[in-house]
């Protein structure tokens, strides 16, 4: 396929965390928020005035400082972003936005609040005066008290810091230009995404991962315009004559935020065509629906519980659901199996990986390929052997049923 116009200047993007537009953003006065879970709502804090920013740690291979503040023991991710921010890799930050959802997050945010005693002064770690973090407690159930209490904790650790701090406008109009916004990205990632679904795909997996990437980490209001030419150059791009791949694949699991994962899946013959993984566009890029005469913030404390598959969510119904989900998602997709990929020592999906390879198989009939890995994949020879050998076994499959 000829090359995307803009895929280049999008994975250059991705190399930092205080990237190109992030950098324009600021000269021009913004504010940047820092984020690092799907149950933050990136809509509110990409008001008017400020911009979110979903953070990485991108190329971090060697969390050895991080290692001696945090644990050899817990989620590379979280040792990673630490190792970042002691690097100084956000030092951009105005503020950052915590949620009490995953430990290891936690525990990293944690350390970047700023710190009052001279006694850890060197521990500062964002060199930012004004430089605040907040933590929003979010609810474990879908129930009205959920709502009403993840509504409450929006307002008093997103919107009223936001305006105090920094002055930032949280009225109603404020927060619906701002899912006007929002739901304009959704829309163009959607729209991208869904080229996928063809028999012939004209698009990538990797391509895919590195559009939605830069969704979460620039400034919308500059990103959507290269968004918005990539959807218009999608109408006419051409599928290669012959398709490059020997079978598709959904790939779920916990956080990834490395292209060059889905890279190496596809170079092993399986083509990623979704993502329903922690930084995907299944959850995403949902658009919010708000109600003639709903309270926007209601909307959206609601729109984040509802659409969210994260294995957090313990009741039975909803771990049900997200089996049949997930099986759902390969059918839409035409994949022939999934790819269930935690990162070593995380809380949540140490265990929903398991469970995913037990039921997706048993109770309906497709094949799972389980992956425990780094947050970088510094055992790439092994991840490859790993994943050829499930290609072939799916061609067998397919061999065996007649296909």
């Amino acid at each position: 396929m000829k090359d995307l116009k803009h895929l280049i200047f999008f994975e250059d993007l991705l190399q930092e965390a205080n990237n190109k537009l992030v950098r324009q953003a600021k000269d021009e006065g913004k504010y940047a928020i820092g984020y690092t879970c799907y149950f933050m709502p990136e809509v509110l804090l990409d008001l008017p005035g400020c911009f979110s920013v979903r953070l990485r740690a991108p190329k971090c291979t060697s969390p050895d400082i991080a290692t001696y503040y945090m644990s050899g023991r817990v989620c590379h991710y979280g040792r990673s972003l630490m190792e970042r921010a002691l690097e100084g890799g956000f030092n951009f930050l105005d503020a950052q936005m915590g949620t009490e959802t995953c430990t290891v997050t936690c525990r990293f945010q944690e350390h970047l609040q700023p710190k009052h005693l001279k006694s850890v002064d060197d521990m500062n770690i964002i060199p930012n005066e004004k430089f605040f973090l907040e933590f929003t407690d979010v609810p474990f159930k879908n129930t009205e008290n959920s709502y009403d209490h993840f509504r409450k904790q929006l307002r008093a650790h997103v919107l009223d810091p936001l305006a105090k701090n920094y002055g930032i406008d949280t009225s109603d109009e404020a927060i619906l230009k701002a899912v006007e916004e929002h739901n304009e990205v959704c829309r163009l990632i959607n729209e991208i995404g869904d080229y996928r679904k063809l028999d012939n795909p004209t698009i990538t997996g990797y391509e895919f991962h590195v559009i939605q990437l830069v969704s979460l980490v620039c400034p919308k209001y500059l990103i959507l315009p290269y968004l918005r030419e990539t959807a218009e150059e999608m109408k006419t791009r051409e599928p290669d004559a012959k398709w490059p791949f020997r079978c598709k694949v959904v790939l779920a699991g916990s956080e990834n935020d490395d292209p060059d994962f889905t890279k190496l899946i596809e170079g092993c013959g399986a083509e990623v065509v979704c993502d329903r993984y922690c930084y995907g566009a299944v959850e995403s890029r949902v658009p919010i629906e708000i109600k003639e005469g709903q309270d926007p913030l209601d909307a959206i404390a609601r729109h984040y519980l509802q659409t969210s598959n994260c294995p957090r969510f313990m009741p039975q119904d909803e771990m049900r659901a997200r089996k049949a989900r997930l099986a759902k998602l390969a059918k839409d997709y035409k994949a022939d199996g999934i790819i269930v990929a935690s990162n070593k020592f995380c809380e949540y999906w140490s265990y929903e990986r398991v469970v995913d390879t037990f039921i997706l198989k048993r109770d309906f009939g497709i094949p799972v390929c389980s992956i425990e890995k780094e947050y970088i994949n510094s055992a790439s020879g092994q991840l490859r052997t790993r994943f050829q050998a499930f290609v072939e076994s799916i061609e067998i499959k397919h061999i065996q049923e007649g296909k």
